[in-house]
C-alpha cells in the first residue's frame, strides 16, 4: 500500500455531507488537503488544509483551484470529486433545466478538475482520482436523471483509468446507496438510521487512495439495503 507521506489531495463538495467527511478523514490520517467549496469561509484553514472557491458549474473554477493548489502545495497527488446534486427527474417530466444542471454538476463537475490536474497527477507517478458516484449509476430507480448522470460518472472513471494508466494514474468510483446526508432528508424509502453514514463512506475514500498501481480498484459498490439487481 502507498504511504500517506506528504500526499496532496484536492477534495470538492467539502462544505458538507460526504465531501466534508472525506476532508476530515484525510486530515486525520495525515494527508494534506486542498478543499474546494463555493464559500471557502465555511472551513478554517490549518497547516495541512487550504481552501479555495470551487463551483462545479463554472468552467474556469477548477483551473483556478488547481493552479492555486500547485502554487501553495507544490503539486497534486489525488482528487476526490464529491460535489453532486440530486433533483428528481423522470422521463415523463417536461423541461430540461434540472437535468441540464445535473449534467453540469455530476458529470462535467468531476471531469473539469481532472482535466486541469492531469499533468500534475502524472508527475507523481501514482496519481489517484476518486469519484463519488451512486448505486443509481449501476441500476435505475425512480430518478432517471440521477441515474443518467451517475452512469456517466462511472464511464468517466473508467475513461480516466484508460487514458491515465501509462502515467500511473488510477481512478475509482464509489457507488453508495442511501447515505444519511442533507441530500436524503426527504427520502423515506428506508429509515434514516439504516442509511450508510458519511464517515463510513469517507473511510472508503481513504481506502481507495492507498492501493499501489498494480492493485487498483475501479468500482466500490456500497449497500445499505438488499439490492436484488446487484
Amino acid at each position: 500500500m502507498l504511504d500517506v507521506g506528504n500526499r496532496i489531495v484536492m477534495a470538492s463538495g467539502a462544505s458538507r455531507g460526504i465531501g466534508r467527511a472525506a476532508v476530515d478523514q484525510l486530515l486525520a490520517s495525515g494527508f494534506r488537503v486542498s478543499a474546494g467549496l463555493r464559500d471557502p469561509r465555511r472551513l478554517a484553514e490549518s497547516a495541512r488544509l487550504m481552501t479555495h472557491r470551487y463551483d462545479a458549474e463554472d468552467a474556469k473554477s477548477p483551473i483556478s483551484w488547481v493552479n492555486a493548489t500547485v502554487a501553495r502545495r507544490g503539486g497534486i497527488d489525488a482528487i476526490v470529486n464529491a460535489a453532486g446534486i440530486n433533483p428528481k427527474v423522470r422521463v415523463s417530466d417536461e423541461g430540461e433545466n434540472e437535468l441540464d444542471e445535473m449534467w453540469r454538476v455530476n458529470v462535467k463537475g468531476p471531469l473539469r478538475p481532472v482535466r486541469a490536474a492531469l499533468p500534475h497527477l502524472a508527475v507523481c507517478g501514482h496519481g489517484r482520482v476518486i469519484n463519488l458516484g451512486s448505486l443509481a449509476g449501476k441500476r435505475v430507480g425512480s430518478n432517471v436523471g440521477c441515474a443518467m448522470t451517475k452512469f456517466a460518472a462511472v464511464a468517466l472513471t473508467h475513461g480516466i483509468q484508460r487514458e491515465g494508466r501509462a502515467a500511473g494514474i488510477r481512478a475509482t468510483v464509489i457507488c453508495p446507496g442511501y447515505v444519511a446526508t442533507d441530500m436524503t432528508l426527504n427520502d423515506d424509502e428506508i429509515p434514516r438510521h439504516e442509511m450508510s453514514q458519511p464517515a463510513d463512506i469517507a473511510r472508503l475514500v481513504e481506502t481507495a487512495l492507498m492501493p499501489p498501481n498494480n492493485a487498483s480498484v475501479s468500482e466500490m459498490l456500497v449497500h445499505c439495503q438488499f439490492e436484488p439487481m446487484l
